[in-house]
C-alpha cells in the first residue's frame, strides 16, 4: 500500500483573524482525503505558541472551529530529511513526525504576509500556497494596487500613509477631502476580513476611522467609494492556472458594507449570486482581470481576487489580492471553485500538490557557483 502524504494542518495565528483561521482550518482538517492524507493538527495560539493536537479529539468533539487545547504538547518545525520537515515536541523524549507538506490556514499579518512563509523556506518545508514575495505583496493593499496599476489593471483612487506621516503632520487631511469625494473607505493596509475598515460618509468623522485602522497596522489608506457591485473571483494554479466563475456578495441594508460581522458573525450579513448576475463579455473581462491579478503578484497555489464594478460606468476596479482566503463551510473561495466544477476535496487535494511539485522543482533549483 501507498504510504500517505502527512500533512500539517497549521492555524490559528497572532492576529486579528485568528478566530476565523480556526473555522477556516476545521473546514480543511473535515475535507482532506483520508484515504491519500495523513492529518497532523498545529496550531499557533495568540502568544505564538506551537501545539500539536490529536485529530481523534477533534473528530470527536465535530467543533465548527478547532479550539487550541492548552494542555496540548509544545513543538517546533524542523528540517527534515530528503525535503521533507518534521514537527518535534519541545519535552525530553517527546515524538518527532516527519511531514511532507503544511498546510497554513492562517489569515492576516505574521500568518499570510510571508512572515510564515519565509519561515518555511528556511526550513525547507513544502507549503501551500503563495512564496514570501506574492504573500508580503498581497497582504499590503497599497503595493498590490501599485503592481496592479503597473499591469494595467483599473484601481480606484487612493491615498495611502505610515502613521509616523500621519502623527507628524505630513498628511493633510483636508487634501485627502480635496482628492477623494464622500464617501471614502478608511482601511488597514495589512489586515484582511474587514478587520478595522469603516466607510465615512462625513469628512468629521475621518480622524476617528483612521486612528481605528491604525490600531491594526502601521500605514492605512483611504479610498474612494464607488457606487459598486463587490465581484469576487478564485484563481486555482496550474498550467494554465484555472479562474472559477465570478460570484458577488449583496450585503444586507442592516450592513453598510461587506464587513467583519457580515462575514462571519451574521449568518444572513449577506446574499450571494453565484455565478455573479453579469453578461458573458464581463465575465470573461472580469476572469481575465483576475488571472492578470494573479500573475502580476507571481501568486502560487491560490488566490482570490476581488473587484468593485462600477454600476455606472461598468469597469472593474481591483479591490485586494487574498493569497491565503477562508476557508470556512461560508467561504466564497471553496464556493467559487464547486460551483466552477472542483469540489472541496479535489481543490485541498490539488492544492496539495501544487505545493509538492512547487517544492520539487525549487530543491532541484542549484544553490552554489561552479565553473
Amino acid at each position: 500500500m501507498t504510504e500517505k502524504t502527512r500533512v500539517a494542518v497549521l492555524y490559528g495565528g497572532r492576529s486579528g483573524e485568528h478566530e476565523v483561521s480556526l473555522r477556516s482550518a476545521a473546514s480543511v482538517v473535515r475535507h482532506l482525503d483520508r484515504t491519500r492524507f495523513e492529518v497532523i493538527p498545529v496550531s499557533i495560539d495568540k502568544g505564538g505558541r506551537w501545539q500539536r493536537h490529536d485529530l481523534r479529539r477533534i473528530a470527536q468533539t465535530g467543533d465548527e472551529s478547532l479550539a487550541i487545547p492548552p494542555e496540548s504538547p509544545e513543538v517546533r518545525l524542523a528540517q527534515g530529511p530528503d525535503g521533507r520537515a518534521a514537527i518535534v515536541g519541545l519535552e525530553a523524549g517527546a515524538e518527532r513526525s516527519e511531514i511532507d507538506v503544511v498546510f497554513p490556514v492562517l489569515h492576516g499579518p505574521l500568518c499570510e504576509d510571508g512572515t510564515l512563509q519565509g519561515l518555511l523556506e528556511l526550513t525547507e518545508t513544502a507549503y501551500v500556497g503563495s512564496g514570501v514575495m506574492a504573500s508580503a505583496v498581497g497582504m499590503d493593499k497599497d503595493v498590490t494596487k501599485r503592481l496592479a496599476g503597473l499591469a494595467g489593471i483599473p484601481i480606484a483612487p487612493y491615498r495611502a500613509f505610515t502613521r509616523r506621516a500621519y502623527e507628524r503632520g505630513a498628511v493633510s487631511l483636508d487634501e485627502i477631502a480635496a482628492t477623494l469625494a464622500l464617501p471614502v473607505f478608511v482601511k488597514p493596509c495589512n489586515m484582511g476580513s474587514s478587520v478595522g475598515i469603516h466607510k465615512v460618509k462625513a469628512w468629521a468623522d475621518l480622524p476617528a476611522a483612521l486612528a481605528d485602522a491604525f490600531r491594526y497596522d502601521v500605514k492605512v489608506l483611504v479610498e474612494q467609494g464607488i457606487d459598486a457591485r463587490e465581484i469576487e473571483l478564485a484563481v486555482l494554479d496550474g498550467d494554465p492556472p484555472f479562474v472559477s466563475v465570478a460570484s458577488e456578495l449583496n450585503p444586507q441594508a442592516h450592513h453598510d458594507f461587506y464587513s467583519y460581522a457580515a462575514k462571519y458573525l451574521d449568518p444572513e450579513g449577506a446574499t450571494v449570486d453565484l455565478p455573479a448576475r453579469i453578461d458573458p463579455d464581463r465575465m470573461e473581462r472580469v476572469r481575465a482581470l483576475a488571472l492578470r491579478a494573479f500573475e502580476a503578484l507571481e501568486c502560487s497555489g491560490l488566490a482570490r481576487v476581488d473587484f468593485f464594478l462600477d454600476r455606472q460606468s461598468g469597469e472593474f476596479y481591483l479591490n485586494e489580492v487574498n493569497t491565503l482566503p477562508g476557508f470556512t463551510s461560508i467561504s466564497m473561495y471553496p464556493k467559487m471553485m464547486e460551483a466552477s466544477g472542483v469540489s472541496y476535496p479535489e481543490l485541498l487535494t490539488r492544492l496539495v500538490d501544487l505545493a509538492l511539485d512547487r517544492h520539487r522543482t525549487r530543491r532541484g533549483l542549484k544553490r552554489d557557483f561552479a565553473d
